[in-house]
């Protein structure tokens, strides 16, 4: 038989005769469609046929769009994702119909309104009735065909749907081009990663599917005989082998768009890697993009991939040359937080070719620091990473097995494999995935159960796109199969933070012939800036929540036998966020303020002599007071004195219109009081004063020149200063701010949290005495805020003094060390934050129902917790804990089955805040 031209090259001279399917035509009609109007708002009308078909012997559910126009078009074929239907498609169908394509959607065996037993996208089975469902298609008088029997089509599906499109253009070459998302490459790998079973997502799968009776006896049999041995055999590996669409790995030659989760880990972004180096092999075009959400819950970038598919078809099934399909490697990077509702901004970093998972090396020293013993640092971290994991493996490595010079970690694996360690919690990661981004530590690693090594605080940042790898020496004491879970948690400066991206590990089954032996472990796939000062904890835990681990205790010693080696893709480039007016303005707004301050300091009267008796305070302020503009008695600020001292991080807060920035532009001398004064290290404050040399401010929305560097734009700001370049201290300011290797880029390619973080090394230069923030965290991401508050907090370390105005109340109590209350312009307290807020513990955690009495009670008796009370609305818990860690009350509730949605501090500082508040307007 002749070998089939690829559809790809059909711009080239055609071969003189096409290879035709010799799949006869099985579509038969079991019933009159019937047409639907979906709009009739406007052109193109779409219309929608439903019917049920028996492409394959076995009743079929579909519907078919198409609008207007009697002209020829390409078909395209839109599979569901696991345990859904036909209908939840129909969006992404009416808009490719509009689009110009006859549009076939279908409910797959054993879901919606489709009869017959859920196989697994076996090939005689849903494979099959994909390719007579192509049949059908080819007689539609209104599909493009490229032969008799042969229409121009292409697939496209999330998960379930998305691994039926591969294996179609692997077992029917009538297929043009595919688009899969978030889907498999290998359904064993997926379930059965490195020969350790996904207990937890193989249970939901079946449990989604309907239950163990909706599949395929076979299928149900191999789950149920897995389920419980706990460890997968050759027959199942192999059974859903052969359903896979790595199984026709040689015969996929069509131009495949893969989309794959970084917030996923039942289909690991290895899955898109492996579909990659595959299908380019075969000479096919492939693009890969990594969107943000996955199967583990996150921002599913929904119309952004849907835009992609559609360019994508209509470069390959219209052929349409000029179509902009995209990079060939694309990916979500998170870049800070819109200021109008909250939601995560998103920008995306691409480059011309695929990286693959290990390009760009970098060796990062390790050395074990105790994590096997009693160590209780784990399962305080906090945060979340916008990355994923991958399938998991080891490989043997080469030469002749020596005495490892590493350090060493030795743990246990309890009998029964409980408590076991958690990562992600499969099926509810929806919500508690997303709880690291609120601050709260979801991981967990239990003492005793876990070996642990660490780098040396990073000299400059580190961002990490592709898989981790590590040489380690494993032995188990008795000589049998070492089950171990790792994972790269990324650890704050001082040590309590730690953030484990997407909450993803790697399971590993080493067996007794790989022991003792130098093995190369990959560790999960992420997309994850690990910043400077920050560490690298590589961990290695004996259990682990979603997977199934040997229920016999075994002693487990772990040698590390080189760094770790992260990937860092360096011809991957973050897209430029776009550049609101104020970065060209403010420049040039910034040169009139200067004029303006230089004719003011002509002008101004004699300043009082200086007060001996300040020259060590940093700040005081006494009866400060500034009357709105033609005002005769209305205040901004009225009658405000407090004192700042060395050493502290003071937080202004009040609602709007307490007067704080005005309070700030006096301090700053921008502005005059009406009655006063401020005391900066005993020198009056007047605009234009020697002493605001001393005094750095960072202004929100600093404007930069987007063309030139990060560290050009420190330079030329400090010129213009005419101060001399030794004063500068750039590199000090730099080292606090933490901007690395960032400063050579210009600053058109920053992130909006590496532009902040340039504006805070800006108010810092020449290391002034005293630091005013004014709203350093707005359009920042959870992560970015805490470094932020980690800058601020080392900056005073030095004995210096930052005064920082925000509405983060969160924020403001974990980094402030003081507090100045205003409302109305006067102030209602000051002191330390301790004072302000109280004592105590507290712990706020929602969940999906109504929590009842006895529930609470439960949890009110759990070890380690005062109290639990249920809220208002009854849908919440308000828990005292009294020795426990959030991250145990997590764990606890996840084995109580507690729907939890959110776990957050209970805001004592809001609290406060509020009271304060209201007593003064009273």
């Amino acid at each position: 038989m002749e070998t089939p031209t690829v559809r790809w090259r059909r711009l080239l001279p055609r071969t003189p005769a096409r290879w035709t399917a010799a799949v006869a035509v099985l579509a038969v009609l079991v019933g009159g469609g019937t047409w639907t109007a979906v709009a009739d708002d406007g052109p193109p009308a779409v219309q929608r046929e439903d019917r049920m078909l028996r492409p394959g012997g076995v009743e079929i559910d579909t519907s078919y769009f198409t609008a207007g126009g009697s002209g020829k078009r390409p078909a395209v074929l839109i599979g569901h994702g696991f345990g859904g239907s036909k209908n939840d498609v129909r969006a992404q169908a009416e808009k490719l119909a509009a689009d110009g394509y006859a549009v076939l959607t279908w409910s797959a065996r054993g879901f919606g309104k489709s009869g017959g037993a859920i196989s697994l996208n076996d090939p005689e089975g849903e494979v099959k009735d994909v390719s007579g469902l192509i049949d059908w298609l080819a007689g539609r008088p209104e599909v493009e065909l490229d032969e008799k029997g042969d229409p121009r089509v292409g697939l496209t599906g999330a998960s379930y749907g998305g691994a039926v499109s591969l294996l179609a253009a692997g077992y029917d070459q009538r297929v043009d081009a595919i688009a899969p998302v978030i889907t498999y490459w290998n359904l064993a790998d997926a379930l059965f990663p490195d020969g350790v079973f996904k207990k937890l997502w193989a249970g939901i799968f079946v449990t989604s599917g309907g239950g163990c009776e909706k599949f395929e006896k076979k299928l149900c049999e191999m789950y149920e005989r897995v389920a419980v041995s706990g460890k997968p055999d050759a027959a199942a590996t192999e059974l859903l082998t052969e359903r896979s669409p790595s199984a026709v790995a040689d015969r996929i030659k069509v131009p495949s768009l893969l989309v794959q989760g970084q917030s996923d880990s039942l289909f690991p972004l290895g899955h898109a890697d492996a579909m990659q180096k595959a299908i380019s092999a075969n000479g096919a075009p492939v693009s890969v993009d990594w969107i943000s959400g996955g199967h583990d819950g996150g921002d599913s970038e929904t119309a952004r991939v849907e835009g992609r598919v559609g360019s994508w078809f209509d470069r390959y099934l219209k052929e349409e040359t000029g179509t902009d399909t995209g990079p060939a490697f694309r990916v979500t990077r998170t870049g800070g937080i819109d200021s109008t509702d909250g939601a995560a901004l998103k920008r995306g970093a691409s480059s011309d070719t695929y990286p693959g998972l290990r390009s760009g090396g970098r060796e990062i020293p390790l050395r074990a620091t105790g994590g096997g013993g009693a160590s209780a640092e784990n399962g305080t971290g906090t945060g979340t990473g916008t990355g994923t994991g991958t399938g998991s493996g080891t490989e043997t490595g080469s030469g002749t097995a020596t005495k490892s010079t590493g350090s060493a970690e030795t743990f246990r694996n309890p009998a029964g494999a409980v408590p076991p360690a958690i990562s992600a919690v499969p099926g509810v990661g929806g919500g508690l995935s997303q709880l690291s981004s609120l601050g709260v530590g979801l991981s967990l690693d239990f003492p005793g159960q876990f070996g642990r090594f660490e780098s040396a605080p990073l000299a400059t940042p580190v961002h990490v796109t592709g898989t981790p790898t590590v040489r380690v020496n494993v032995k188990e004491a008795a000589g049998q199969d070492a089950v171990l879970f790792g994972k790269v948690y990324d650890v704050s400066p001082d040590g309590r933070q730690q953030v484990l991206p997407s909450q993803l590990v790697a399971p590993y089954r080493i067996t007794p012939d790989q022991q003792g032996k130098p093995i190369e472990l990959a560790l999960p796939a992420v997309d994850h800036e690990f910043d400077a000062g920050h560490r690298m904890r590589l961990v290695f835990s004996a259990t682990d929540l979603g997977y199934a681990s040997p229920a016999e205790p075994a002693t487990y010693t772990v040698t590390a036998d080189g760094p770790l080696t992260v990937p860092t893709a360096p011809a991957v480039a973050t897209a430029a966020a776009t550049l609101p007016w104020w970065t060209w303005g403010l420049p040039a707004a910034a040169l009139v303020i200067a004029a303006g301050l230089l004719i003011t300091a002509r002008r101004r009267t004699a300043t009082p002599a200086p007060d001996p008796a300040l020259t060590d305070v940093p700040l005081q302020i006494t009866g400060l007071s500034k009357k709105y503009a033609k005002s005769v008695d209305r205040y901004a600020v009225r009658e405000l004195s407090f004192r700042v001292e060395k050493g502290q991080v003071l937080g202004l807060l009040g609602p709007n219109g307490a007067g704080k920035t005005t309070t700030l532009r006096m301090l700053m001398g921008l502005i005059t009081p009406d009655e006063g004064e401020i005391r900066v290290f005993g020198q009056a404050i007047r605009p234009g004063a020697p002493v605001l040399s001393r005094v750095g401010a960072f202004v929100e929305g600093a404007g930069f020149l987007p063309h030139l560097s990060g560290r050009a734009n420190l330079d030329l700001y400090w010129q213009a200063t005419g101060r001399p370049a030794e004063d500068a201290h750039i590199e000090e300011a730099l080292e606090i701010a933490g901007l690395g290797d960032a400063l050579a880029r210009a600053v058109r390619t920053y992130s909006q949290g590496m532009r902040q973080r340039l504006a805070i090394a800006q108010a810092m230069l020449g290391m002034p005495d005293l630091l005013i923030l004014d709203e350093p965290t707005n359009g920042l991401d959870p992560p970015q805020i805490r470094e932020m508050r980690d800058v601020m907090i080392r900056y005073a370390a030095g004995g210096r003094t930052v005064i920082v105005s925000s509405h983060l109340l969160s924020e403001v109590e974990q980094s402030c060390t003081h507090l100045v209350v205003m409302d109305r312009g006067r102030l209602v307290q000051a002191g330390p934050v301790a004072e302000i807020t109280g004592s105590g513990d507290m712990i706020l955690v929602t969940v999906a129902e109504t929590v009842s009495e006895p529930l609470a009670e439960k949890v009110a008796s759990l070890p380690g917790i005062g109290s639990a009370v249920r809220t208002d609305d009854g849908r919440g818990l308000l828990v005292r804990l009294d020795g426990a860690t959030t991250s145990r009350l997590v764990a606890d509730l996840v084995r109580l089955d507690v729907p939890v949605t959110g776990v957050g501090p209970h805001r004592r500082l809001e609290d406060a805040f509020l009271t304060l508040i209201s007593g003064g307007a009273a």
